[in-house]
């Protein structure tokens, strides 16, 4: 592993899911509130089977090989969005793409905890995930001011807008998560 490079990637995959958080309540709005209980009780039960598999899934190569597909699905949502919009149907698939990306949440860490193996690198990698949440945090908020200010107030305008940045933003987290895994 590239630390370098994976830290610039959990630093910019936090930067997303800070720009793209407020955006989510305006994409869920077509689902019904029971989904979100049925929702959680599937990932609950999705986490349940991944910590049963960890004795196998402990190690550099899984990590990547999760963490790529959870970036691809992560992609999969800002298509989605930009294809379809806002509707019932794109709420449930970004709705279920995000669980399948939060399923794999424990496992990382437990990984990251192992393969880190120093208190400093710990502590370099969540400083790391909260710099970029608060950037992509304070990004999206200053995205918001400035497209309301150029009079785009419409909120479905916004969140669609915002996903051409986000998919920028995607791919640069996909080519740092490539680039921080040496070749074995």
């Amino acid at each position: 592993m590239r630390f370098g490079n994976y830290f610039f990637y959990r630093l910019f995959s936090s930067m997303f899911f800070g720009f793209s958080t407020g955006s989510v309540f305006v994409i869920y709005e077509p689902l019904n509130p029971s989904i979100y209980s049925l929702g959680g009780i599937l990932l609950a039960a999705g986490m349940m089977i991944v910590a049963s598999q960890y004795k196998k899934l402990m190690n550099l190569h899984a990590l990547f090989a999760v963490l790529f597909i959870v970036e691809i699905v992560t992609l999969g949502i800002v298509l989605t969005f930009l294809a379809l919009g806002k509707s019932l149907l794109s709420a449930l698939i970004i709705y279920i793409c995000y669980q399948i990306t939060f399923l794999f949440g424990n496992y990382v860490i437990r990984v990251e905890t192992v393969v880190l193996e120093d208190t400093k690198l710990y502590s370099l990698l969540d400083i790391s995930k909260q710099a970029g949440y608060l950037l992509g945090l304070g990004g999206a908020f200053i995205y918001y001011r400035i497209v309301e200010i150029s009079g785009i107030l419409d909120k479905i305008a916004q969140v669609y807008f915002l996903h051409y940045i986000l998919i920028v933003l995607q791919c640069v987290v996909l080519f740092l998560l490539i680039t921080s895994r040496k070749k074995i």
